[in-house]
Protein backbone atom coordinates (compact mmCIF):
# COMPACT_ATOMS: atom_id res chain seq x y z
CA UNK A 1 0.00 0.00 0.00
CA UNK A 2 1.11 3.54 -0.71
CA UNK A 3 2.37 5.52 2.28
CA UNK A 4 -0.54 7.30 3.99
CA UNK A 5 -1.32 10.98 3.77
CA UNK A 6 -0.73 12.45 7.26
CA UNK A 7 -3.03 15.37 8.14
CA UNK A 8 -2.48 17.38 11.32
CA UNK A 9 -5.42 19.27 12.83
CA UNK A 10 -4.58 21.71 15.64
CA UNK A 11 -6.36 24.61 17.35
CA UNK A 12 -7.53 25.75 20.74
CA UNK A 13 -9.66 23.69 23.08
CA UNK A 14 -13.18 23.10 21.68
CA UNK A 15 -12.33 25.01 18.50
CA UNK A 16 -13.94 22.44 16.21
CA UNK A 17 -10.98 20.15 15.47
CA UNK A 18 -13.10 17.03 15.87
CA UNK A 19 -15.79 18.45 13.58
CA UNK A 20 -13.21 18.96 10.84
CA UNK A 21 -11.80 15.46 11.39
CA UNK A 22 -15.31 13.94 11.28
CA UNK A 23 -16.12 15.80 8.06
CA UNK A 24 -13.03 14.29 6.45
CA UNK A 25 -13.90 10.85 7.86
CA UNK A 26 -17.44 11.08 6.51
CA UNK A 27 -16.06 11.77 3.04
CA UNK A 28 -13.39 9.06 2.99
CA UNK A 29 -14.82 6.57 5.54
CA UNK A 30 -12.74 3.37 5.75
CA UNK A 31 -9.75 5.05 4.07
CA UNK A 32 -9.12 7.06 7.23
CA UNK A 33 -7.64 6.63 10.72
CA UNK A 34 -7.78 9.28 13.47
CA UNK A 35 -5.09 9.56 16.14
CA UNK A 36 -6.08 11.85 19.02
CA UNK A 37 -3.23 13.40 20.98
CA UNK A 38 -5.42 13.34 24.11
CA UNK A 39 -5.15 9.54 24.19
CA UNK A 40 -1.39 9.92 24.59
CA UNK A 41 -1.40 11.62 27.97
CA UNK A 42 1.31 10.16 30.14
CA UNK A 43 0.12 7.59 32.65
CA UNK A 44 0.52 9.18 36.10
CA UNK A 45 -0.68 6.03 37.87
CA UNK A 46 1.66 6.60 40.84
CA UNK A 47 -0.29 9.74 41.77
CA UNK A 48 -3.59 9.75 43.63
CA UNK A 49 -6.70 11.11 41.88
CA UNK A 50 -6.49 14.47 43.67
CA UNK A 51 -2.88 14.97 42.57
CA UNK A 52 -3.66 13.86 39.01
CA UNK A 53 -6.53 16.35 38.92
CA UNK A 54 -4.11 19.19 39.66
CA UNK A 55 -1.72 18.44 36.79
CA UNK A 56 -1.40 20.85 33.87
CA UNK A 57 -2.88 18.79 31.05
CA UNK A 58 -2.42 21.61 28.54
CA UNK A 59 1.40 21.61 28.74
CA UNK A 60 3.43 19.62 26.18
CA UNK A 61 5.27 17.74 28.94
CA UNK A 62 2.02 16.01 29.96
CA UNK A 63 1.87 14.08 26.68
CA UNK A 64 3.81 11.00 25.61
CA UNK A 65 4.34 12.53 22.19
CA UNK A 66 7.28 10.24 21.45
CA UNK A 67 4.87 7.28 21.43
CA UNK A 68 2.53 9.12 19.07
CA UNK A 69 5.47 9.82 16.75
CA UNK A 70 6.46 6.14 16.83
CA UNK A 71 2.89 5.14 15.99
CA UNK A 72 2.70 7.50 13.02
CA UNK A 73 6.01 6.19 11.72
CA UNK A 74 4.67 2.63 12.05
CA UNK A 75 1.51 3.49 10.10
CA UNK A 76 3.66 5.14 7.41
CA UNK A 77 5.42 1.76 7.10
CA UNK A 78 2.02 0.00 6.88
CA UNK A 79 2.40 -1.54 10.34
CA UNK A 80 -0.69 -1.76 12.65
CA UNK A 81 -0.52 -0.04 16.05
CA UNK A 82 -2.13 -0.36 19.50
CA UNK A 83 -3.17 3.16 20.48
CA UNK A 84 -3.81 3.95 24.18
CA UNK A 85 -7.30 4.62 25.53
CA UNK A 86 -7.49 7.40 28.12
CA UNK A 87 -10.10 7.96 30.86
CA UNK A 88 -10.81 11.66 31.40
CA UNK A 89 -12.99 10.86 34.41
CA UNK A 90 -10.07 9.17 36.23
CA UNK A 91 -7.26 11.20 34.62
CA UNK A 92 -5.61 7.87 33.86
CA UNK A 93 -4.76 5.63 30.94
CA UNK A 94 -6.92 2.53 30.87
CA UNK A 95 -5.58 -1.01 30.59
CA UNK A 96 -7.16 -1.32 27.15
CA UNK A 97 -5.76 -0.31 23.77
CA UNK A 98 -7.33 0.03 20.33
CA UNK A 99 -5.81 -1.66 17.32
CA UNK A 100 -5.56 0.63 14.30
CA UNK A 101 -4.70 -0.62 10.84
CA UNK A 102 -2.84 1.40 8.20
CA UNK A 103 -5.13 3.46 5.97
CA UNK A 104 -4.54 5.87 3.05
CA UNK A 105 -5.29 8.86 5.33
CA UNK A 106 -4.17 9.38 8.93
CA UNK A 107 -5.45 12.38 10.89
CA UNK A 108 -3.45 13.54 13.92
CA UNK A 109 -5.65 15.80 16.06
CA UNK A 110 -4.97 17.82 19.21
CA UNK A 111 -4.30 21.27 20.62
CA UNK A 112 -0.52 20.81 20.61
CA UNK A 113 0.20 18.67 17.55
CA UNK A 114 2.03 21.56 15.86
CA UNK A 115 4.14 22.38 18.94
CA UNK A 116 6.56 19.47 18.44
CA UNK A 117 8.81 19.77 15.37
CA UNK A 118 9.37 16.01 15.02
CA UNK A 119 5.62 15.53 14.97
CA UNK A 120 5.05 18.41 12.53
CA UNK A 121 7.65 17.07 10.15
CA UNK A 122 5.64 13.85 9.72
CA UNK A 123 2.60 15.77 8.43
CA UNK A 124 1.76 16.36 4.78
CA UNK A 125 -1.06 18.85 5.48
CA UNK A 126 -1.35 21.02 8.61
CA UNK A 127 -4.73 22.58 9.42
CA UNK A 128 -5.31 25.08 12.24
CA UNK A 129 -8.91 25.55 13.40
CA UNK A 130 -9.36 29.14 14.57
CA UNK A 131 -12.46 29.85 16.66
CA UNK A 132 -13.30 32.82 18.92
CA UNK A 133 -12.33 32.35 22.61
CA UNK A 134 -15.84 32.94 23.96
CA UNK A 135 -17.28 30.24 21.71
CA UNK A 136 -14.51 27.84 22.70
CA UNK A 137 -14.94 28.31 26.45
CA UNK A 138 -18.71 27.74 26.24
CA UNK A 139 -18.15 24.56 24.23
CA UNK A 140 -15.48 23.44 26.70
CA UNK A 141 -17.83 23.87 29.66
CA UNK A 142 -20.61 21.91 27.94
CA UNK A 143 -18.28 19.11 26.82
CA UNK A 144 -16.45 18.63 30.12
CA UNK A 145 -19.65 18.62 32.17
CA UNK A 146 -21.71 16.39 29.87
CA UNK A 147 -19.06 14.05 28.47
CA UNK A 148 -16.31 13.98 31.09
CA UNK A 149 -18.23 14.16 34.35
CA UNK A 150 -16.65 17.44 35.50
CA UNK A 151 -18.20 20.13 37.69
CA UNK A 152 -18.66 23.70 36.44
CA UNK A 153 -16.33 24.98 39.15
CA UNK A 154 -13.53 22.58 38.19
CA UNK A 155 -13.87 23.39 34.48
CA UNK A 156 -13.68 27.14 35.10
CA UNK A 157 -10.77 26.78 37.50
CA UNK A 158 -8.81 24.67 35.02
CA UNK A 159 -9.56 27.12 32.20
CA UNK A 160 -8.23 30.08 34.20
CA UNK A 161 -5.19 28.31 35.64
CA UNK A 162 -3.91 26.22 32.73
CA UNK A 163 -6.06 26.14 29.57
CA UNK A 164 -5.94 29.85 28.73
CA UNK A 165 -2.27 30.44 29.72
CA UNK A 166 -1.10 27.36 27.79
CA UNK A 167 -3.18 28.37 24.78
CA UNK A 168 -1.42 31.74 24.72
CA UNK A 169 2.01 30.20 25.26
CA UNK A 170 1.90 27.14 23.00
CA UNK A 171 -1.27 26.73 20.94
CA UNK A 172 -1.74 30.19 19.42
CA UNK A 173 1.95 30.55 18.42
CA UNK A 174 1.80 27.16 16.64
CA UNK A 175 -0.69 28.65 14.16
CA UNK A 176 2.25 29.94 12.13
CA UNK A 177 3.14 26.36 11.15
CA UNK A 178 -0.27 25.72 9.55
CA UNK A 179 -0.69 25.31 5.81
CA UNK A 180 -4.39 26.18 6.11
CA UNK A 181 -6.28 28.17 8.76
CA UNK A 182 -10.00 27.41 9.05
CA UNK A 183 -12.03 30.02 10.95
CA UNK A 184 -15.23 28.91 12.75
CA UNK A 185 -14.43 25.19 12.70
CA UNK A 186 -17.16 22.85 11.49
CA UNK A 187 -19.42 25.78 10.53
CA UNK A 188 -17.02 26.77 7.75
CA UNK A 189 -18.41 24.60 4.96
CA UNK A 190 -16.42 26.38 2.24
CA UNK A 191 -13.16 25.80 4.10
CA UNK A 192 -14.00 22.14 4.68
CA UNK A 193 -14.83 21.59 1.01
CA UNK A 194 -11.51 23.16 0.01
CA UNK A 195 -9.69 20.71 2.29
CA UNK A 196 -11.65 17.75 0.93
CA UNK A 197 -10.89 18.82 -2.65
CA UNK A 198 -7.17 19.05 -1.85
CA UNK A 199 -7.17 15.57 -0.29
CA UNK A 200 -8.98 14.10 -3.29
CA UNK A 201 -6.38 15.64 -5.61
CA UNK A 202 -3.48 14.20 -3.60
CA UNK A 203 -5.03 10.73 -3.37
CA UNK A 204 -5.82 10.68 -7.09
Amino acid sequence: MQKPLIIGIAGGTASGKTSIANAIRQEFQTKLTILRHDNYYKNFQDLCFEDRSCLNYDHPHTYETTLLIDHIKALKQNVPIETPIYSFEKHLRTDRTKKLLPTPIVIVEGILVFENKQLRDLMDIKIFVDTAPDIRVLRRIERDINDRGRSLESVMQQYRQTVRPMHNEFVEPSKRFADVIIPRGGANLVGIEMILARIRTILD
